[in-house]
Parts: C-alpha cells; structure tokens; sequence
C-alpha cells in the first residue's frame, strides 16, 4: 500500500486517536498509547483458520477495516506503515524472546519491534501484550517508570535488551538488534506460530489490550482484569460469554461465529 493510498484518517479514527500528527516524540508517544489501548494483541486468526497476510493492504484490512487485533508481525507491521505514512522513519527489528532460563532466548525473527529515529532513537513496540505503553529512549541507559512498572533498555554486545522491573529485580523481556528488515524476514516465524503445535499461539486463545487504569485479558476461558494494581480473575462459563465479552470489551465478532 502506497503512502499515498493509504488512508491515515480510517486508521486514526480505528485507534480514537485526534491529535497532533507531525512527526515528534510528542506525537509518537500519544499514537503508540492510543493504539495499545484499542488495538487488542490477539492471535484469534490462529484458531479460527485464518491465515496471516504479512502486507500492509492485508493488515489495514483486517485491524482497520474489520476492526480486529493482531499478534506482534501484525500489529508493529501496521503501525510501522502508519507512521511512515505520517512522515516518521521508521525500521522493523528482529527480537528474541527471554526464554525461563536464564540467559536463554527464542530464535531470531520471534519478534518484530520498530525503531523509530527523530531527534534520538526510540523503540516503539505494539504487539508485545503486556508490556510498556510508552516508547522507550534507545540510546540512554536510564529508567524510565510508567504507571506500575519501569522499564530501561540496557547494552549487551551486539544486542540490546528490553528489561522490566518485578519487584526488586530486573528480568530480560527480549533481546534486539538494530539490523533493518523487512515483512519478508519474519515470514518463516509467522508461518510457524500459526501452525506449530509448540507455539505458545496455537496452545490457547488470547485476547488484550491496554486499559486507562490497568489491563483486559481474555486467555481462552479465563477473563482477567487489572485495576491500578487490582487484578480480579474469573472462568467464563460458556462460549457464548466469551463472545459476548469478546465483542463488548474488545469490539471483536469473529466472521466464524
């Protein structure tokens, strides 16, 4: 999809997003905030036997036009495409997710993250679930606090890392390079989280987004809430309850159903 072509207002209006939209820091931390918390991170499409089209017409489609989420190729692939349409430069990155040993970590492409390069460089990531709403400096080694967690990115070789502080000690959540690539590289992982039964994607449904005061989360039959800290958690009892609250919470109706 052409820059030209493509329809920035469609996708502001997707995200209830209606501020300034010159290419700033200002700007990028007001967009990546709206998108995290209208945009679900979802991999539904898995389940349902919808196969993931890894192109810009294809995703503005599905998140834009049919009003659904995406898992990390999706959801950073069209952000990426949006703020390239607004003027931003803008690089997709290959990440590896922090394994539960430590030091371990998923294979390359596991992950897409963008950097985005103003005055400083940032990294901006959608499609990760829980994690920062904000940007993140990527050259100064420093904490940076939002709401109920704190983040910083820190240096190691060749690679960078995005770490989160849980109680009082920090843990890896993905390791990046600042290589540049593009949806071509991250097909092979896509193919594979869609149809490998060892991909934590094709194990459970999950469905969430970003909250004004926390996070909503629907992973498989379970909904869990969390509120300035609070988090309440319930079994659903039906699948009838879970459309339902697919489609009152996350404005979701599956084609399927």
């Amino acid at each position: 999809m052409s820059r030209d072509r493509f329809d920035i207002q469609a996708y502001l209006a997707r995200i209830n997003y209606a501020g300034p939209v010159n290419p700033t820091a200002e700007t990028l931390r007001a967009l990546h905030i709206a998108h995290l918390q209208t945009v679900p991170f979802e991999n539904l499409s898995i389940h349902a036997g919808e196969p993931i089209v890894l192109e810009d017409r294809a995703l503005f489609e599905k998140i834009v036009a049919r009003r659904r989420g995406g898992f990390c190729y999706e959801a950073n692939g069209l952000f990426a495409a949006l703020l390239r349409a607004l003027g931003f430069d803008v690089t997709m990155l290959s990440a590896e997710v922090a394994g539960k040993e430590v030091g371990s970590y998923s294979p390359p492409f596991d992950h897409m993250a963008l950097m985005i390069t103003l005055e400083q460089r940032w990294l901006a990531d959608v499609g990760f679930g829980d994690s920062f709403l904000e940007p993140l400096l990527l050259d100064q080694q420093t904490e940076g606090r939002q709401a109920d967690d704190t983040f910083k990115i820190m240096q190691d070789g060749d690679y960078q890392i995005v770490m989160r502080r849980e109680a009082d000690e920090w843990k890896p959540n993905y390791r990046f390079t600042l290589q540049p690539y593009e949806y071509e590289a991250f097909a092979e992982m896509c193919h594979y989280h869609q149809t490998s039964p060892e991909s934590h994607f094709t194990q459970k449904r999950i469905c969430s987004r970003a909250t004004e005061t926390g996070r909503i989360t629907l992973s498989d039959m379970r909904l869990i809430e969390t509120r300035a800290g609070q988090r309440q958690e319930r079994t659903l009892t039906s699948q009838t309850e879970f459309d339902s609250i697919l489609s009152e919470r996350f404005g979701i109706v599956m084609a399927n159903q």
